[in-house]
């Protein structure tokens, strides 16, 4: 039986709201599609709170500048899309096993953060639009992109 559970990076989220991004109309269908039952797709708190940074920031720091309100509005519209997964003990051993494997420093934490919730709710695919950050973790496949891109 195929595996239709999908974890979801904020840049999905991002590009969802954000017409002018390169990638709108795909995040869209995404999300549509787990709408329809496609696919199921999940995320951590880390991938909203990350969302409200983006949305909230000024356009001109690379942000949406979305308001408050709005952008919390958003985050509630995603939520019944995106199954939100928990982050507990076996998520941080896992978290610290793959900073320790990879010798991660810095923001490369974030994404193997997100690395390890996978592993502890069982999951393999990810959507991204960012192929390369997670390049390191063979255990994850990524939906629609190579991990050698």
């Amino acid at each position: 039986m195929e595996d239709k559970r999908v974890f979801v990076d904020t840049n999905i989220l991002l590009a969802a709201t954000d017409t002018d991004r390169e990638h709108h109309a795909d995040a869209k269908s995404f999300l549509e599609g787990s709408f329809s039952g496609a696919w199921r797709a999940f995320a951590c708190p880390q991938i909203f709170r990350e969302y409200l940074v983006v949305a909230t920031r000024p356009v001109k720091n690379n942000g949406l500048g979305l308001s408050p309100a709005e952008a919390c509005g958003n985050v509630e519209t995603f939520q019944k899309l995106v199954q939100t997964l928990s982050e507990g003990p076996s998520s941080q051993e896992k978290l610290a096993a793959l900073i320790l494997r990879h010798n991660l420093k810095g923001k490369r934490i974030h994404d193997a953060n997100l690395v390890a919730t996978m592993e502890a709710h069982g999951l393999r695919l990810l959507k991204t639009y960012n192929p390369q950050d997670f390049r390191p973790f063979a255990q994850i496949s990524l939906l629609g992109h190579s991990l050698n891109q």
